[in-house]
């Protein structure tokens, strides 16, 4: 079996249990494995089931990934780590400018180096955030499990893979429905599969530079798809961290216990708390979900 390997140099204080948590959402394990000091995903790899085994040790990640089929280059393996960990995000830069505010400060010196964990590629992440809307954690992860087990793509070790857009457009409404997709869920996901097949999406391409404006617009235009998703979506499959998650009720949640209110502010006043806080509102998102430790989400 073709196997590439890497080696990725992390940053001082590089948070490893942020990864992992993120990862360990499904206890049962089916797609993504945490075991100790690492984990192993399944995932496609150029078209391919593969397994990608990521191991934390000694300031470095080590990365391995076995391919059923043509494996590529250790470039592109390492290209994928980085992002999956977040170490394109300027976080200290964040950290430096708000390490003395009177209600973040406090966040940040909790979780010094707090960066968020990203998908293996934009289209798991659209995906899960239309999984995820209007229900909690639990309930997404079982759906997202169901929808793996409908698509069935497997890697030889037995690790369900996500499925890419073509897997799930091939797939039909009354399937979703039967996996416990809503019609509107439904319909979102296979508008959004469709268009990344027929090219009208293309999402990996926007990897490279492209305005998180114009992916927004792009992407506000698919049915079913609104500003909590796109945001949701751009942060954790291009790693931008100036959305606003104000319509996010974990998010809400946090800010009312931070700011000492007897309830979860409405978004309005989400919106407004988050928006002095521009180019890093997502992060501060970040940060109020790990307050729940909800990084997971």
């Amino acid at each position: 079996m073709p196997v590439i390997d890497c080696d990725i140099a992390l940053p001082p204080g590089f948070r490893p249990q942020d990864i992992l948590a993120f990862h360990r959402r499904d206890g049962e394990r089916l797609a993504e494995q945490v075991d100790g000091d690492g984990l192993k995903k399944g995932l496609l790899w150029q078209g391919r089931p593969a397994c990608l085994d990521l191991r934390f040790h000694d300031g470095r990640a080590a990365l391995r990934l076995a391919v059923d089929g043509e494996a590529g280059d250790a470039g592109q393996l390492a290209s994928l780590g980085r992002r999956m960990l977040g170490l394109n995000q300027p976080v200290e830069a964040f950290e430096d400018r708000y390490r003395g505010h009177p209600q973040l400060g406090a966040l940040i010196a909790a979780r010094v180096g707090l960066r968020v964990p990203q998908t293996a590629t934009p289209f798991e992440a659209l995906a899960w955030a239309i999984t995820g809307q209007q229900i909690s954690v639990a309930a997404a992860v079982t759906l997202r499990r169901r929808m793996l087990l409908l698509c069935d793509c497997r890697h030889s070790s037995g690790l369900l893979c996500h499925p890419d857009a073509a897997r799930l457009a091939a797939l039909t409404a009354d399937q979703l429905g039967e996996s416990g997709f809503s019609r509107a869920k439904s319909r979102a996901l296979l508008a959004l599969s469709q268009g990344v097949v027929s090219g009208t999406l293309p999402l990996d391409d926007w990897l490279d530079g492209v305005p998180a404006d114009d992916i927004a617009e792009r992407l506000l235009a698919v049915p079913g798809i609104g500003p909590w998703t796109v945001s949701y979506a751009l942060l954790r499959g291009y790693g931008w961290l100036d959305g606003s998650l104000h319509g996010d009720v974990a998010v809400r949640k946090a800010l009312g216990m931070l700011l000492g209110m007897a309830d979860k502010p409405d978004q309005q006043r989400t919106q407004d708390w988050l928006r002095d806080f521009a180019p890093w509102r997502a992060l501060v998102a970040a940060h109020l979900w790990a307050l729940l430790q909800a990084g997971g989400f």
